[in-house]
Order: C-alpha cells, then structure tokens, then sequence
C-alpha cells in the first residue's frame, strides 16, 4: 500500500477567528457538544503527551471527564507511567481529534492533583467492575499473563464485596491550560487554526498559519 496517496480533502466546516467565542474553554465546550450531537466515535477520547525524567516525550489515550473554568479532568493510576511523568514534570499536552467533524484541538498546560474528596466522589459513581479494577491493575507494570490479572481482579471482589473505597494511588487531575488552539479542516491543506494564548491571566486568540 502507497502511504503517499492517501488523502482526504477537508470540505465540511470553516472557522472564523469573529465566529470563536472570547473565552476558549467556552469555545471547546461548544466544539464537544457538536461533537456529542453529531455521534461521533469517543467524542471524549484525548491523547495525553507527558514528559519522563529521562526527558523521552510518551503518549496515551485516555478519557476526559469533566471541563470546567479551572481546565481539563482525567483519572488515572498514579502509580502509572504517566502519573511518574506527572511527579517529575508537571506539565501535558491534549489532542482531540474529531474525524467525522474535521475538527482537532490541542491543549498545553501544568497538571494539578485533584483534592481527594473529589477523587473520591468520582470514584464512587464508577460501575462496581470498574473500581475492583483499580485495586487489580498495578498499571505499567508487567504482567506475566492474564490469569494472573483475573486471579488479582477476584480477590479484591472477596475482599471488597459491597463497598469499594478508592485506591490512596487512584485519583484525578485537572490540565489548568495556558494555550488552546482549534483546527478546522480546509480545502488544499489552507485549514483554520485559532490559538488562544493566557497572558497576564487573559485569554488572547490570534489565526495561525497552517
């Protein structure tokens, strides 16, 4: 298969620095519910770049669960890959992709910790299955097979049959951005990028080149 000739011409949509509203978590919240409505495929899915201390850049999908006026929540494994990325350097990147839109948007920012009663809230509405997993999975360690992840799964079940508290090294961050830009794709690769930029506790937008 020739990678070269693989194309699609973006026709769908254009975006307007005029058209974008002044604050860009409103302007993201706007592009997701479009998203939501159009059904497209894990309209909440984003990839989250991170950076070790041996400086390697490394990236994951994840699933973001809440946006609000502070930034971007995910949950996750402390203990991960990523959450080490975090303790070292505390700071990501986020891509929403929507395909079926022609819509990317990327935000850079420091990570927070949640505070624990709200990682606790989370974790609480999380289905029974899904909270034994947190307790099951040592997350980025390796695994000798997968009978020995069911064997881990089932004795936190015994352990934990009704209630399950939240793991101390499961729990929530919150992405607080300083720049957030929209991509819409154009006709002859001419797609529309608007950043917005956090200066002196202001958001400015600006068009981009593409």
């Amino acid at each position: 298969m020739d990678l070269h000739n693989i194309r699609e011409e973006y026709t769908k949509r254009v975006l307007s620095i005029k058209q974008c509203e002044d604050n860009p978590i409103a302007q993201f919240e706007l592009w997701q519910g479009e998203a939501i409505q159009a059904k497209v495929n894990e309209p909440t899915a984003m990839n989250i770049a991170t950076v070790g201390a041996n400086g390697r850049p490394s990236a994951r999908m994840v699933l973001l669960k809440e946006v609000n006026e502070q930034g971007f929540v995910f949950f996750t494994n402390y203990h991960s890959h990523k959450g080490q990325d975090l303790a070292t350097h505390a700071f990501a990147s986020l891509t929403f992709f929507w395909a079926e839109l022609q819509r990317q948007v990327r935000i850079e920012g420091r990570v927070e910790k949640l505070s624990e009663s709200a990682s606790d809230e989370y974790f609480a509405s999380r289905p029974y299955t899904s909270r034994i997993g947190a307790w099951a999975s040592n997350q980025s360690e390796i695994l000798e097979n997968y009978t020995a992840l069911l064997l881990r799964a089932a004795k936190f079940t015994l352990t934990y049959p009704v209630h399950v508290p939240r793991p101390a090294h499961w729990g929530g961050y919150v992405v607080v951005p300083d720049l957030i830009e929209f991509w819409q794709g154009r006709p002859s690769r001419l797609h529309d990028r608007i950043q917005y930029r956090l200066i002196n506790e202001n958001w400015t937008k600006v068009r981009l080149y593409p």
